[in-house]
């Protein structure tokens, strides 16, 4: 094993049982379902092709802003399709999901995600979260180790937007999102969509400052659907709140016990590789606990390098499977 990996431990993980309630029928295209969490919510997600029951699942979890779309990559991709049931979720304050009661946080995520699965009949999987994504999918698997088998987490921390982040070379969380929760505080008409501005920021942190003119009109279209209207202000406004004040898993992270392969890029502009390099090695409980630093990964590493994130995640469903 490299320099950039750690493995702490050794475990032998069952023989995984995938329910096929739901399924048979399934179609392709962004979802929804009920689950009972918040006063009961309306969860959006996506499979990549029809579900396969002699297939593990893989969960994708979004970063910020962003919706099942940006895993676009990962649907495309024949090995990781032929690996695993890909099953991307939409957070809440994101794409299709909705909840009754407003306020969320991203244990709430956490709790629906897991509701999905029950939902669908998968009774185990394994998940890859991209930015916030990567912090939801060890909230998976603190909530349920029975059910969470491996985790995957992409550009991402395991902290609180703290100083000791800052020092490690992390971004300053607190000075992006404030202004725009302090702006997003005020209702709103039913014409309001989210600035283009806004997108722009999200997309520079995300993808660096080369994005193609295509997928930068895709992303104005897709943020302008999901964020209209007061009810979209009030759920934008939320997801940066959650981004900015959320709590740290530093004296949780022992408590994971699955496998755990963190990708990390070298041009992320949000979290740092010396912030991945200490929060690997703070997984003290897992089976095997591995950083691999990615030359050149962006924070959306999921959409700035697929062929590295596609190999890797098939890999390793494989080897845990």
């Amino acid at each position: 094993m490299s320099n950039d990996a750690q493995t702490l431990g050794t475990q032998t993980l069952g023989t995984q049982t995938l329910g096929t309630q739901t399924l048979g029928t399934q179609t392709l295209g962004t979802q929804t379902l009920t689950v009972p969490h918040l006063g009961t919510s309306t969860v959006g997600y996506r499979f990549g092709k029809p579900y396969d029951p002699a297939l593990p699942t893989l969960v994708l979890v979004n970063s910020f802003s962003t919706s099942v779309d940006l895993y676009r990559p990962q649907f495309a991709d024949q090995e990781l399709g032929g690996a695993a049931n890909l099953l991307a979720i939409e957070l809440y304050g994101h794409g299709l999901t909705r909840a009754t009661w407003e306020h969320f946080t991203y244990w709430d995520s956490a709790v629906a995600n897991l509701q999905v699965l029950r939902e669908l009949g998968i009774e185990q999987a394994f998940v890859l979260g991209t930015s916030q994504g990567g912090w939801v999918a060890a909230r998976m698997a603190l909530l349920a180790p029975g059910v969470v088998r491996g985790i995957v987490p992409l550009g991402t921390s395991m902290d609180h937007e703290s100083q000791r982040s800052r020092e490690l070379g992390c971004w300053d969380g607190i000075e992006f999102c404030t202004p725009s929760i302090d702006a997003l505080a005020e209702p709103v008409g039913d014409d309001w969509v989210v600035a283009e501005e806004f997108v722009d920021a999200v997309l520079g942190a995300g993808l660096g400052a080369d994005v193609a003119d295509d997928e930068r009109a895709f992303w104005y279209a897709a943020h302008q659907r999901h964020y209209a209207g007061d009810d979209g202000r009030r759920r934008l406004r939320t997801a940066t709140i959650n981004l900015r004040d959320r709590d740290g898993l530093h004296a949780r992270l022992g408590d994971v016990r699955c496998p755990v392969l963190w990708l990390q890029g070298t041009a992320d502009e949000v979290y740092s590789v010396a912030n991945a390099e200490e929060e690997i090695r703070m997984f003290t409980g897992s089976a095997d606990a591995e950083l691999r630093v990615v030359d050149g990964g962006q924070h959306f590493m999921s959409a700035s390098h697929p062929a590295v994130v596609n190999a890797a995640a098939a890999e390793f469903v494989r080897r845990f499977a």
